[in-house]
């Protein structure tokens, strides 16, 4: 009962985990790489980020700052999208875990 409170709680800790969906060879090189268009559009929300950056909002409109807002949360998404990465839950790895040791 021990043992398994002790696993309950290690993987309560922690809340992500990437899996790796390349192979070997990917996974010791380190990244992936990108191809042109990628870095293309990288260099280009860089480059607005940048933008962003130096904009001042104090003199900006409640919906000029929401606009930027949403700007930003969407090259958020995009960036976290280029990253192929497959993330799995603490709760689908309890599910996981319960069912193995049920059908064990």
């Amino acid at each position: 009962m021990k043992k398994l409170l002790a696993i309950f709680a290690l993987f309560l800790s922690v809340q992500f985990v990437q899996a790796s969906t390349g192979t070997d060879e990917e996974t010791k090189k380190g990244k992936t790489e990108l191809t042109e268009a990628q870095k293309i559009r990288a260099q280009e929300m860089q480059e607005r980020l940048d933008e962003i950056k130096a904009m001042d909002f104090k003199s900006m409109s409640k919906e000029e700052k929401k606009e930027v807002r949403k700007e930003l949360k969407e090259m958020r998404v995009e960036a976290k999208a280029a990253g192929n990465g497959v993330y799995i839950s603490v709760g689908a790895i309890i599910i996981i875990l319960l069912l193995l040791i049920l059908l064990t």
